[in-house]
């Protein structure tokens, strides 16, 4: 399994900053120690003309230039140098690679970073400069219109597990038929201004893994209902976790896995490309953030083997194409 980093560009933040910014290279230490048949990759860097795709140009060239204002400084959330400026291109960077991985045929890759759902098309916001999962969703379509025109626009899904809601993924695509987004967040959890997603799942503080989970199916169903996605880019958060120092939530280790195993087999019964990231997450100890993001990798990797064990066959004629043949937005 394909899974993309850049925690090598890291921010230089003061003393004292609550964002956990060491927590990518533990990640990637656990991951090359404990499960070698995640692959890692170097992110490359989004370039001007993607990042426009969502992003207005004098927010590209403000970021790219260092003539942030300071109020737009301080609320994305860091100070801005030019490793902030090249970790927040290469942190989109990595979601292109690895929604580009799955939809090649790998059905599943990884984001080690990335989930900066709170970047709007003009600012950024809630330490996310550029939205990483709306510049993947608009290049992917782009690029499957320039390879299946006859198959008509990709849909994509955008499912946001993260604590918080995706409020900037949510304004970007307002009125967007092609893209749906699916957020559940704690109700009383930042943003405190939320933007109406395709489907917002408010959820109570201390909410426990039974109450998630029925929360989640009930969300699944409903987009299962209203949307037929080719492609799923789904935000993993952490945060959910009752060890999160900014969640307000109470789920367990078991119930973040179970979250997770119940996302992947929604694709994975669709056949439907899975492109994760792994969002927020804030504990008390970073290797309880760690080990949750762990989790979600192992579970990965179990569903990207059941899309290798898939036997490769020829384009089916019309005579003998099979029922996933009449799939609206199949995958490539």
């Amino acid at each position: 399994m394909h899974a993309f980093y850049a925690d090598h560009f890291v921010l230089p933040l003061p003393d004292g900053h609550r964002f956990p910014m060491a927590k990518y290279a533990r990640l990637r230490e656990r991951l090359s120690s404990e499960l070698p048949q995640v692959q890692m990759h170097e992110a490359m860097a989004a370039s001007d003309g993607e990042l426009a795709l969502v992003h207005t140009p004098d927010y590209i060239a403000a970021v790219a230039q260092g003539s942030l204002s300071a109020a737009l400084q301080r609320e994305i959330g860091f100070p801005w140098s030019p490793a902030m400026a090249e970790r927040a291109r290469r942190s989109v960077g990595a979601t292109l690679q690895a929604c580009r991985s799955a939809m090649g045929g790998a059905g599943l890759a990884a984001n080690l970073a990335g989930g900066t759902h709170h970047a709007y098309a003009d600012k950024g916001s809630g330490f996310c400069v550029f939205n990483d999962a709306a510049v993947a969703a608009r290049l992917m379509q782009a690029e499957h219109a320039r390879s299946h025109r006859a198959r008509g626009p990709l849909r994509v899904a955008i499912v946001d597990l993260d604590v918080h809601q995706g409020n900037g993924t949510a304004r970007i695509f307002a009125n967007d038929p092609s893209v749906f987004t699916l957020s559940l967040h704690g109700a009383k959890n930042f943003p405190f201004r939320k933007e109406p997603s395709d489907l917002d799942v408010e959820l109570p503080d201390g909410c426990d893994d039974a109450t998630y989970m029925e929360a989640l199916e009930r969300a699944l169903d409903e987009l299962t209902q209203r949307f037929e996605p080719g492609l799923v880019i789904y935000l993993a958060g952490a945060d959910p976790h009752e060890g999160d120092r900014l969640g307000r939530l109470r789920l367990s280790y078991d119930g973040m896995e179970a979250r997770d195993r119940r996302v992947m087999d929604w694709a994975w019964q669709r056949r439907v490309p899975l492109a994760f990231t792994m969002a927020g997450g804030y504990g008390h100890d970073m290797e309880t953030t760690v080990q949750v993001q762990m989790h979600t990798y192992r579970t990965a990797l179990a569903y990207h083997q059941r899309w290798q064990a898939l036997q490769p066959t020829k384009p089916p004629t019309e005579a003998t194409a099979p029922p996933v043949a009449h799939w609206h937005n199949a995958a490539p």
